[in-house]
């Protein structure tokens, strides 16, 4: 397993945030910032970092503003604040861990994210702090919230209320629960997610909206990634999507990847696979009698990469083969 280290990043405006690091075995051939995503935090993602980590890709994480280690008190639950608040966020992590001009030459940096957090990257690969945005190799985004799933989306006129109510109570925690049936197969599986206590599913009404707008802006192109959007003056995407994911839209992951003039992008479609790939049940935070490993019966892909054999390492390694490939010197990497 990954050499980890823990720590606290201390914002601009004083927050305290957890932090995690898996690191590689040596020298290491890349670092990824990874921003998770709804009512999750960074130790939920098991076998995904140690893989990438046995890969020689340094990842680094914390958990979000209003989320799981970083929530203090019952009231910090879901406090996670607009959008500008989310963004700076995120700038004031990359900005402690990204080289600057002074230092020795670093291993590539790269930005990933999954479902909020997947908009949440792609809304700074297009808006955030332009000389970050500079010196970062590459954006990731897994299964990202550009739009809920059909089947799950409200009413528009349910959103405008709760837009309108939010306006004089932005602090006001509401608990909209995942529905783990739409996470896994399995029950088993959907029962540890549930048992996380520090998957607390609760949001403010300014969260829960900045979050909704975020998806908004994306699928309706008001905030589009731009090519030259990366280090060296080229933006490079990759998104993957599983076809039957039920949170988030599959197709609009998809559309909003096609409609981008962006050279070296890629949408990864796999085939059957639900919201979440990673092995969730490797959490620490959900109690040992459920850290078991399980299989859907039919063969499919469950959430949780939970399957036998090389399944669950499938996306891992996937994520790793298209970091490396863009990480090395600038002037010999391949034109894709």
């Amino acid at each position: 397993m990954a050499e980890t280290q823990e720590g606290w990043h201390t914002t601009d405006d004083g927050a305290k945030l957890y932090t995690k690091t898996w690191k590689a075995s040596g020298p290491p051939k890349a670092r990824l910032v990874f921003i998770h995503g709804f009512s999750d935090h960074c130790n939920a993602y098991g076998i995904f970092f140690p893989t990438l980590a046995s890969h020689g890709i340094e990842v680094l994480s914390f958990d979000q503003r209003g989320w799981g280690r970083s929530v203090h008190t019952p009231a910090q639950r879901g406090l996670s604040g607009p959008t500008s608040r989310v963004l700076a966020d995120i700038t004031s992590f990359l900005r402690s861990v990204a080289p600057t001009s002074t230092s020795a030459p670093a291993a590539p940096l790269f930005l990933m994210g999954h479902s909020m957090g997947g908009a949440e990257v792609l809304t700074y690969a297009a808006q955030g702090a332009p000389e970050l945005r500079a010196r970062l190799r590459g954006v990731l985004a897994e299964s990202p919230f550009v739009a809920l799933h059909p089947a799950t989306r409200p009413f528009r006129a349910t959103v405008l209320a709760g837009r309108l109510v939010g306006k004089p109570l932005p602090h006001a925690q509401l608990v909209q629960r995942l529905e783990p049936a739409l996470l896994s197969r399995d029950v088993a599986v959907q029962r540890a997610f549930v048992d996380d206590p520090l998957c607390h599913d609760t949001g403010t009404l300014e969260g829960l909206a900045g979050m909704l707008q975020r998806g908004e802006d994306l699928e309706r192109g008001r905030v589009r990634v731009r090519g030259d959007a990366g280090e060296g003056g080229e933006a490079r995407l990759w998104i993957a999507h599983g076809t039957a994911d039920g949170v988030c839209s599959f197709e609009a992951s998809r559309a909003f990847c096609a409609g981008l003039e962006v050279a070296d992008k890629e949408f990864k479609a796999y085939d059957g696979w639900f919201h979440k790939r990673e092995f969730l049940l490797l959490s620490p935070s959900i109690p040992r009698p459920t850290m078991r490993v399980f299989a859907v019966a039919d063969g499919s892909e469950s959430e949780v990469h939970a399957e036998p054999g090389e399944d669950k390492v499938t996306f891992a390694t996937d994520v790793a083969a298209w970091v490396l490939a863009r990480s090395g010197p600038l002037e010999s990497k391949p034109k894709l």
